[in-house]
């Protein structure tokens, strides 16, 4: 019996998902100059040849990776954006989520560490790189947009809100980029230590109000 569509559908998908399962360990492990193509086609245990029916090259691949790992990034903190909450509590609820997101997913912890080779290690065309840096700049805004309401609100520390939204990404990247070469073998500190970087009355806020 011939497959369907929808049948022959999820089966492109569940192949082109683990071709960049594999990609991710690779590119994270070795950097992207370092990654064959050939590397990627080992490891997902398929044909070179049927690799190049998915994607057209290493790049396609890195750039396909990165793509959705920054889109995934977005979402967070839309969805932050988004609650139903006074910015402070925002805020803490974001570093809530992001730490437990760092102790929890491997795979966030490589996206991470790959993601940073983007800027200075992967040797990508400048339409892709464009591409890619436009995309990272949306969380770095959004987050901006609450620290900047939130200091109208008095809840937030005094400074330039880009600024403190830069402190408050490379915080969070630059913990998932420590851990995504070591085995956490005891939890992460708390986030509730970083969170006086941003919030004047941190200790204030229940964890009920997070939720």
């Amino acid at each position: 019996m011939a497959r369907t569509a929808a049948q022959n559908k999820r089966m492109r998908d569940a192949k082109r998902e683990l071709i960049l399962n594999e990609a991710l360990n690779q590119f994270s492990l070795k950097g992207y100059n370092a990654t064959r193509i050939q590397d990627i086609a080992e490891a997902a245990k398929i044909a070179q040849g049927l690799l190049y029916y998915y994607y057209p090259s290493k790049e396609a691949i890195y750039v396909d990776l990165v793509d959705d790992s920054i889109e995934r990034i977005n979402d967070t903190a839309r969805f932050v954006r988004d609650m139903n909450k006074p910015s402070g509590q925002k805020i803490l609820s974001a570093l809530r989520i992001l730490f437990k997101t760092i102790e929890t997913s491997a795979r966030f912890r490589q996206t991470c560490r790959m993601i940073a080779q983007v800027a200075y290690q992967a040797d990508i065309s400048e339409e892709a790189q464009a591409h890619l840096d436009k995309k990272r700049d949306i969380a770095y805004r959004i987050m901006a947009e609450i620290f900047r309401k939130g200091q109208l609100e008095g809840a937030v520390v005094d400074g330039d809100a880009m600024e403190l939204s830069i402190l408050f990404w490379t915080s969070i990247n630059g913990l998932a980029i420590y851990y995504a070469s070591r085995d956490i073998a005891v939890n992460l500190p708390s986030y509730r230590l970083v969170a006086p970087m941003f919030l004047k009355h941190s200790d204030r806020i229940t964890e009920e109000e997070l939720l």
